[in-house]
């Protein structure tokens, strides 16, 4: 049916517009490209570009008149002004011809070139661009001889250059035989000027001119046809059937936009074109060639760039074709839905615009490349967290530490099978890619010559580039059984298509692929957040103070999602969440109540999602890592297939219109000057009245269509989308008009602003999820981070770091700003070191530093040195790159506490920074250069190992000192001592320490948290025994100081007859007179519980507790154990702590039997062993006699009596306390604590040893007791080997 406008449906395009050549103003240079081509020129390293450059003064030698830029024109466009979309000359201008003018003569080839574009508002609404470029002649003479002159000029200056001998200046004929001189002197020459001369006697003239159209939806493959006819039907001889005014007006004012769901026709020049819109159901509509992309970088590639624009990296496309560079973006953005693309969104970047390149915020930007450059000439400002894409070189660029897409392989697998069924490479063919996708012409043939029988390909066949991807796809191929039988079934399926499909079947099968692999894409969000709507945090307070509280909120709960999640998910989807475009998915999902307001893309999202937990019923594979493929592609292609079958609306033909006789002629090869007066207005008959009825609905169908906002009442959403204006991050595109020095301090200003207020919030949600953490070790609320979750926020810190050291950079070395930055400071220090100085240079001595409570006289300070921390992080050969150093050196900075510090040391050479960085950067703004030192000091707050916890195989030095009671003489003592150091990671084994010095440092691999030092004497000597107070090691890298405490005897007779002991320790806290640090909370390991309250004495003078306190200490013991075993594995501390520590379970049940016992004679010292001893003794004698035949309580001695007697019996010199630690140990290991517990309350012995008061003779407290101790059966505890060496058991 023949439709006019309905009032909901707005026009297919909103302008018309013709760029070119102004003979009028003659030949501008495009003074931006040619300032651009200055600035990369004086950027390259080796001064000058191309092949043929030598030299680094005046004119570029390849810049031939013919290959330099000119300033191109919007000539015309039609209408004047739409109010819905207002014109945006020097935006289009530039992206019609990003390059500005090109000349060519007869002899290069002047192929049209079509390429798309966008212009994307403030509001982040967008409008799309369709442009073909193609070659007129030039008529005008003064333009031809203005080239003529810039080529004596440019040629004089050229034999200037190479010195040539007596030669004629003029331009070389082309056929002439040449003189002697001139072929003697270079051959570049005569090669140069065969391909870049101009002879005005001789050489026709072209120029480009381009033909836009600027449309409110992506139509691309309808434009490009409307545009490719209306260039046909200037260059064919034959004049076209009407004049191109009534086609440009048809397509200006009498064709709709389809409404969605449904697809129209309308006419070109020369056929009909058909365009179709998904319904509401349907993912948005997308309407570029996938398979190009896949094809230009294979499927490999595509997942690597797709997991970096998931992660908001920046992105850099780069390639010599505008069309690739849009098609990649547009490609990679429609690949995320539901979700979008928040930040700078570029995919062509005029010449005139590079500066932009150093925003430092996450962008997608497209550069274009002139084809002689490779990579190594580009110098970027940013590179730490850069994917650089070379599209036409099938290269990709990696920032270090990508994690990998969940299910990656089994998902290249389903995309790769897609692609195939389509006779698309999976390993993309490069050459094979045209600026259009041309697949059908290649499977269609395969599959006839199939039938042929001339082809029996399998797939493996297939000419792949040997990579492991590739060969893990072909078993997983093998396994699955696809094969090129498959595209045969597919082919014949279309070759008997409903005959009335519309449109040509090139443009179905792209639909086909399009949907296909984006159905397939949409199916991996909708299986990984199924669930999601659980986690959502729905505000407690109305919208509006929502908003104003926005930053400050939490709206989805990581922890809990990520805590369901498989192990493999946890490195990406924790960064996922972290990312703008996940929060604004879930702020939109907030604000909006029922399905009415729901924006598009969260509506179909939502109804997939409610699809599958109808399937599913939350059945255990939404936790798994099972791979679901993707079902609903069929019903997905039906749609598309029935529009184009059926076809819902035809608009108007063109028809003649209201035109003076003479108007619309042409000249063959030339695009007329339009008549405006006929195209500048819509009809105005009252049929048509209502198209051009209010804007209104039209906005509000933009607004639909990009509801890149969130659904508010519209006041609201006004204020949302100004907010988002004047938010540094949300600069969506940069101002593509007059770039005066004051737009860019405009932009780069938001920037700044933009940087601080990032930095704000990431120091802030570091802290709450830090100080959450340290919050529940001291017993309020739920843990909230995961040492994933940790370590993501720490790179995410890494990242802003090394945006804002890019930020306005002149000068860098190497990939990293920060490092560079780093380097060109210690260069600069070490210069300056003067010989007699202090120490190595650099170094600031800080006296307050490392003051330690207990074994600070023990140890000199460490001194705090900037170069120093970088000095460890250059010894480590592990870390290569200066990425990787950058990020070593944050993490080692935040692990000693000084990362605000440092910073504010090396920006404090203000030389330095003042030659690194242009005026308008980052770091050269005052205020917030001290606002952002400001917000790194808070992390001063709480205890970081995120050093010691990620370089887990590095060297480093440890320096031990061991402090002899100063009570009773160490002076005297003849031994020789020893100890063995353990930590998480590793243990040193035994380490000989000097009996003079009673120090030493060693080298050794990470050992991670430190957690227990075995100590010892070889009891040599007149005078073998030995009061030690503490032990105190450091790590001499990170500078953290663990305190043992012992305050025990080692020597035979004398304590309880020990030779060596397992002393555990804690982390110190440094303690400085000027109170310059801030708060701080308790250190990690710690869980102190109520018993701090009644023991104040030291462990060793026994403290006298009532049974309550006896029983709430072994409630808080066992506690601890569970609740570390409540912990993610990687988030456990120390449990030897736990069990060995102060008020661990061994002090614990240390309190319960000394409780009551009696001590016979004054001077002698009874030990909880010697009862053990004689419980043994008992039992042994007991069970001989077999006097209880219970077989429980047989099995329950049997235990008892073998651990005693294997403890007994080792070698090593351990006292009785040690023992009696030992033996707790081991039965909290093997669960038989409990058992042991009844069988001594219920021992005759215990009478016996026991006044009536103790603990261990009331049965009721006894029983509880038992009940505590039987929680632990459900846990799998290991003992750290320093607890049980030399106990085979």
């Amino acid at each position: 049916m023949t439709t006019g406008f309905s009032s909901g449906s707005s026009r297919f395009a909103d302008y018309f517009v013709i760029c070119g050549l102004d003979t009028e103003s003659g030949l501008e240079p495009d003074e931006l490209s040619a300032l651009c081509q200055y600035i990369e020129d004086t950027k390259f390293r080796d001064g000058a570009r191309g092949k043929l450059a030598r030299s680094n003064e005046g004119e570029n030698f390849e810049q031939s008149p013919l290959r330099r830029t000119f300033k191109s024109k919007v000539l015309a466009h039609y209408p004047d002004n739409v109010e819905w979309n207002p014109f945006d000359q020097d935006a289009v201008g530039m992206l019609c011809m990003p390059k500005g003018l090109s000349f060519r003569t007869q002899t290069d080839s002047r192929e049209p070139q079509f390429h798309s574009f966008i212009i994307t508002r403030e509001d982040g609404s967008r409008t799309y661009g369709f442009a073909l470029t193609f070659f007129e002649e030039v008529t005008s003479k003064q333009i031809c001889s203005a080239m003529q002159t810039l080529y004596h000029m440019h040629n004089a200056e050229q034999y200037d250059i190479l010195h040539t001998p007596t030669s004629p200046k003029g331009p070389e004929k082309q056929g002439l035989p040449q003189t002697r001189p001139v072929l003697h002197a270079a051959p570049a020459i005569s090669r140069l000027q065969r391909f870049n001369s101009y002879d005005i006697s001789r050489d026709t003239l072209y120029v480009s001119k381009c033909i836009c159209l600027i449309t409110p939806m992506a139509f691309a493959q309808a434009c490009r046809k409307v545009l490719e006819q209306l260039h046909q039907a200037v260059s064919s001889p034959l004049p076209p059937p009407l004049p191109l005014e009534s086609y440009i007006y048809n397509i200006l004012y009498e064709v709709p936009l389809p409404p969605s769901g449904r697809s129209l026709k309308f006419s070109g020049v020369y056929g009909p074109i058909v365009c179709q819109r998904p319904s509401t159901s349907e993912l948005p509509l997308f309407d570029f060639a996938i398979s190009e992309m896949f094809n230009l970088l294979g499927v490999e590639n595509v997942l690597q760039l797709f997991t970096c624009a998931l992660l908001e990296l920046q992105i850099l496309l780069y390639s010599q074709h505008y069309q690739r560079l849009m098609t990649v973006a547009e490609s990679i953005t429609a690949l995320m839905f539901p979700f979008q693309w928040q930040h700078v969104y570029v995919p062509i970047l005029p010449a005139s615009l590079l500066h932009f390149l150093d925003a430092p915020v996450p962008y997608l930007m497209g550069l274009h490349s002139n084809g002689q450059d490779d990579r190594t000439k580009l110098e970027l400002p940013q590179e730490a967290n850069l994917c650089f894409v070379d599209i036409d070189n099938q290269f990709i660029e990696l920032p270090e530490e990508l994690p990998q897409f969940p299910n990656k392989l089994e998902f290249i697998q389903e995309i790769s099978e897609v692609l195939m069924s389509f006779g698309v490479s999976p390993e993309g063919n490069v050459h094979s890619s045209n600026s259009q996708a041309r697949y059908t012409f290649r499977s269609v043939d395969m599959v006839s010559d199939n039938r042929n029988g001339n082809l029996g390909l399998p797939l493996s066949s297939y000419p792949l580039r040997e990579n492991e991807t590739i060969a893990r796809l072909q078993a997983l191929v093998k396994r699955t059984g696809i094969s090129l039988g498959k595209l045969e079934v597919r082919e014949d399926a279309s070759c008997n298509k409903d005959p009335r499909v519309q449109c040509d079947e090139e443009e179905l099968k792209m639909h086909q692929l399009n949907i296909q692999v984006r159905e397939v894409f949409a199916n991996r969000f909708t299986q990984m957040f199924a669930d999601y709507e659980v986690f959502v945090i729905q505000p407690s307070h109305d919208k509006e103070s929502w908003f104003t509280n926005r930053d400050q909120m939490q709206n989805f709960d990581k922890a809990s999602f990520l805590s369901d999640q498989p192990e493999p998910y946890l490195p990406f989807l924790s960064r996922f969440l972290e990312t703008q475009m996940f929060a604004s998915f879930i702020d939109s999902k907030i604000l909006c109540h029922d399905d009415e307001e729901k924006e598009h893309t969260l509506r179909v999202f939502d109804a997939r999602v409610d699809k599958i937990r109808m399937l599913n019923v939350r059945t255990p594979t939404l936790r798994t890592s099972m791979y679901q493929k993707c079902t609903n592609i069929e019903e997905a292609e039906k749609a598309i297939e029935m529009r184009v079958a059926k076809i819902d609306h035809t608009a108007l033909h063109p028809h003649l219109l209201d035109m003076k006789i003479g108007q619309g002629r042409y000249e063959q090869g030339f695009f007329p000057r339009l008549q405006s007066d006929v195209l500048s207005t819509g009809p105005t008959s009252n049929k048509w009245a209502k198209r051009s009825a209010p804007a209104q609905w039209r906005r509000r169908d933009r607004q639909k269509q990009h509801a890149e906002h969130l659904y508010l009442d519209n006041d609201q959403r006004e204020k949302y989308i100004q907010e988002a204006r004047n938010l540094g991050t949300t600069i969506r595109q940069p101002k593509l008009s007059n770039l005066s020095p004051s737009v860019i301090a405009q932009t780069n200003w938001k920037f700044v602003e933009g940087l601080l207020k990032e930095c704000r919030n990431k120091t802030k949600r570091m802290l709450v999820e830090k100080m959450g953490r340290e919050a529940v070790e001291l017993g309020h609320g739920e843990v909230s981070i995961t040492g994933v979750e940790e370590n993501t926020l720490i790179a995410s810190l890494c990242d802003l770091l090394e945006r804002i050291w890019s930020h306005g950079l002149q000068i860098k070395q190497g990939k990293s700003a920060l490092w560079s930055h780093l380097l060109h400071y210690q260069d600069s220090k070490e210069k300056n070191a003067t010989p007699g100085g202090l120490g190595p240079p650099g170094f600031i001595h800080d006296t307050e530093r490392r003051k330690s409570d207990g074994g600070g006289s023990a140890m000199p300070p460490l001194r705090i040195s900037l170069i120093q921390d970088m000095r460890h992080i250059q010894n480590i050969g592990e870390i290569k790159t200066d990425v990787g150093k950058a990020r070593a050196w944050v993490r080692l900075s935040m692990e000693k506490k000084l990362l605000s510090r440092h910073l504010k040391q090396l920006l404090s050479d203000h030389e330095l920074t003042k030659k690194l960085y242009k005026r308008y950067a980052f770091l050269r703004c005052d205020d917030e250069k001290e606002q952002f030192l400001y917000h790194l000091l808070s992390f001063n707050a709480v205890d970081y190992f995120c050093f010691t916890n990620v370089f887990t195989t590095i060297m480093i030095p440890y320096h031990v000192v061991i402090v002899p009671s100063k009570k009773l003489g160490g002076s005297m003592f003849t031994a020789n001592p020893w100890v063995c150091v353990s930590g998480e990671l590793s243990e040193t084994g035994v380490l000989q320490v000097p009996r003079n010095t009673l120090e030493i440092t060693f080298e050794c691999q990470n050992l991670g948290k430190l957690t227990t030092v075995q100590m010892g004497h070889d009891n040599s000597g007149l005078y073998a025994k030995w009061l030690v107070e503490c032990v105190v090691v450091r790590n001499e890298i990170t500078g953290h100081t663990y305190k043992f405490p012992c305050g025990r005897w080692l020597g035979k007779g004398v304590d309880d007859g020990s030779l060596e002991r397992i002393l555990v320790g804690e982390l110190m806290t440094p303690t400085t007179e000027n109170d310059e640090r801030m708060c701080r909370t308790p250190p990690m390991q710690q869980s102190p519980g109520m018993m701090r309250r009644f023991v104040t004495i030291s462990p060793s003078s026994k403290p006298k507790l009532n049974t309550g306190q006896i029983q709430e200490g072994v409630g808080e013991a066992i506690n601890g154990i569970v609740k570390h075993f409540h912990k993610p594995e990687k988030e456990r501390g120390s449990l030897t702590l736990l069990l060995c520590g102060e008020y661990g379970l061994v002090w614990a049940l240390e309190q319960v039997f000394l409780h009551g016992f009696k001590s016979p004679r004054l001077f002698k010292n009874i030990f909880i062993w010697d009862f053990l001893e004689k419980a043994q003794v008992y039992f042994e004698s007991a069970e001989q006699r077999e006097a209880t035949p219970d077989e429980n309580w047989q099995t329950r001695v049997r235990h008892f009596c073998r651990f005693m007697r294997a403890i007994n019996s080792t070698s090593r010199n351990i006292g009785k306390d040690g023992k009696f630690q030992m033996l707790v140990c081991l039965g909290a290991r093997d669960h038989l604590l409990h058992h042991w517990i009844a069988l001594l309350a219920d021992c005759p012995i215990t009478s016996q040893m026991y006044e009536d008061v103790a603990l261990i003779k009331d049965r009721s407290l006894v029983n509880s007791l038992i009940r505590v101790l039987q929680t632990l059966q459900e846990f799998n505890i290991t003992l750290e080997a320093s607890l049980i060496k030399g106990v085979g058991i």
